[in-house]
């Protein structure tokens, strides 16, 4: 979500940099650091809210600006360049917070999450699931189109959620959505394949994830996305490989690991590994590479940073 609406104190936004320094505070060389790959330089691309790797091409990225801005979705490479635009048509950029690629049937999709909800109050969230388009020979100043697939409508059994981290599970069938502003954040589960009745499917609450890093008293003191509100969740994904999952937060990117044929709800019931610190200074958007060995960073600012980080790969199921 646009942060001149969700945080109030817009003085601070040019300070955030250093705020993000300050409130990391000092301490050990974390290791294993994020390296910086590049920046997403588009200027149609201001406020990357959602990031996915591609399941058609080879170091190929698909991000999408967050609420209001155009139904539209980026391919760029692995270095934050831009390859080319595509069109999603018939739908609205309400509030697309989150973007997940998946391989079903033999092909290669898409799923768009519009599902912010700042005030908790929308009937319409919803999922929209695409075949990922074809960009062979697509340039930057050229834009491709393409139709929704299916449409998952979004429905809580206790109420309406702001959700701005959704993840697949393809091989289940299954759509994880996890909630920004509870405390702690809770994962919600959804049926991948639309429903066949004109009823909406409610989603079935998988599990709290209780051991999120919470800011300490000097974080509380700053209204700011890295201050008082680094724990909310602002992006999610699951591996290609399934053998792990990865949960952004404003302040930390964290992993679980997952082991043979364990589920997922337990999986995201343990504590996590928190990586290196990302640094930004609003963390919106993550994705693992298509080989599963990388895990790709960025925020939601101008010509933010991408970032990928290296990967130990656990013993496969």
């Amino acid at each position: 979500m646009n942060s001149r609406r969700r945080y109030p104190h817009r003085w601070l936004r040019p300070l955030a940099p250093l705020l993000a320094l300050i409130v990391a505070g000092c301490g050990d060389k974390p290791s294993n650091p994020p390296k910086s790959v590049g920046h997403i330089t588009h200027s149609a691309a201001s406020e990357t809210s959602g990031i996915a790797t591609s399941r058609r091409a080879k170091d190929l990225l698909w991000i999408h600006n967050d609420s209001s801005g155009q139904p539209v979705l980026y391919a760029i490479g692995t270095d934050g360049s831009l390859r080319g635009t595509v069109r999603v048509t018939g739908i609205k950029n309400i509030d697309w917070e989150d973007i997940a690629s998946f391989e079903l049937d033999g092909q290669a999709w898409l799923l768009i999450a519009d599902t912010g909800d700042n005030g908790s109050s929308r009937k319409n969230c919803a999922l929209y699931v695409i075949a990922e388009p074809d960009i062979t020979g697509i340039a930057p100043g050229q834009e491709l189109t393409a139709t929704v697939a299916w449409k998952i409508p979004v429905v809580y059994p206790d109420g309406a959620r702001d959700c701005e981290a959704v993840a697949v599970d393809a091989r289940e069938e299954t759509v994880f959505l996890l909630t920004k502003r509870s405390t702690p954040p809770t994962l919600y589960a959804l049926p991948l394949r639309a429903p066949i009745s004109t009823q909406p499917v409610t989603a079935t609450l998988v599990t709290p994830l209780r051991d999120i890093p919470q800011p300490n008293s000097r974080q509380k003191v700053l209204p700011t996305p890295t201050g008082r509100y680094r724990a909310q969740a602002t992006g999610m994904d699951i591996s290609p490989d399934r053998l792990s999952a990865t949960v952004l937060t404003y302040g930390d990117v964290l992993r679980y690991r997952r082991r043979p044929g364990e589920p997922w709800s337990t999986v995201f019931s343990r504590s996590p590994e928190v990586l290196a610190s990302h640094g930004l200074p609003q963390a919106e958007a993550a994705c693992f590479s298509a080989d599963s060995t990388s895990l790709f960073v960025t925020g939601e600012r101008k010509n933010p940073l991408l970032l990928r980080y290296a990967l130990q790969i656990p013993a496969k199921e």
